[in-house]
């Protein structure tokens, strides 16, 4: 199986609408994707749909911020998107994200980006919005070179990250994929910067809430972390996924999709009763 579990679209902070980044996925060899946006299942019938005309397999998805880290992301697979404590939590996570941009705004206006808020809407359109958006205003009126310098200069700061929005516990997280009937799974875990014996206790934390997977396949492991991301899946009995956190070259110029050849009978509809 060829697949890429973990793409974004215009429903949260990617590039390109729930059904052309499916198209773009089954063009780059993907056989099985999942649409992960960020905190919203908005996207995932859309894309459901595209899969069916297109013959492709594609799994309803999420990727929820968690609040003990900064990065700490929690990705869940085979939801019902009809589910009251999914929606609620996807709900409540949109509330903080539009309370957050007020603060977004007055942070760039500090250090002299004179960014309106009505545009950054205007472009996000329907979607929640995200920090890839203020990073293509500031582009589009060239107050950064590229995305990369957005981040680095201004929202990917410690200033920037002393306050920052209300989060829900990774307890919260992975009961509400749970809830929903899906598999919970610790998405990238270098980005939570702890050393190999702290992540490997995070994780046993996180097996005790429910966790059931590790990304352990993504673009920015180095082969060294991807390896004792992979032991650590196998002593803990977890199960491997493989992603390219894909939102569009527009976003995040580096970005590509990231084939990799996988079992993941284990997430697909027929086979939840593994589990």
């Amino acid at each position: 199986m060829i697949v890429d579990l973990h793409i974004h679209s215009t429903a949260s902070d990617g590039q390109y609408a729930p059904a052309e980044v499916v198209r773009l996925a089954k063009a780059a060899g993907v056989e099985i994707v999942a649409l992960t946006d960020h905190d919203t299942v908005a996207g995932v019938s859309e894309a459901l749909a595209q899969g069916r005309e297109l013959g492709m397999t594609v799994l309803t998805g999420v990727e929820f911020s968690a609040a003990e880290y900064h990065n700490l992301h929690i990705l869940g697979y085979g939801m019902d998107l009809q589910n009251t404590a999914l929606l609620d939590l996807c709900a409540a996570m949109k509330r903080s994200r539009e309370d957050h941009n007020t603060y977004i705004v007055d942070f760039l206006h500090r250090h002299g980006v004179p960014i309106d808020l009505e545009e950054v809407k205007e472009l996000a359109g329907n979607a929640s919005i995200g920090r890839p958006h203020f990073a293509q205003i500031m582009l589009r009126h060239g107050w950064v070179k590229n995305s990369r310098e957005a981040f680095d200069r201004y929202l990917d700061t410690p200033e920037y990250h002393q306050v920052d929005r209300k989060k829900f516990s990774a307890r919260e997280c992975v009961a509400a994929i749970l809830s929903a009937g899906g598999k919970p799974v610790l998405a990238h875990p270098y980005q939570l910067q702890l050393e190999d014996k702290a992540l490997e206790g995070e994780v046993k934390r996180l097996l005790s809430y429910g966790l059931l997977g590790i990304e352990c396949y993504y673009p920015r492991h180095t082969p060294e972390k991807q390896a004792f991301y992979l032991r650590l899946a196998e002593k803990y009995h977890l199960y491997v996924t493989a992603g390219s956190d894909f939102h569009g070259e527009k976003v995040h110029p580096e970005d590509k999709f990231r084939p990799v050849e996988l079992d993941v009978e284990w997430l697909l509809p027929e086979k939840r009763d593994r589990v």
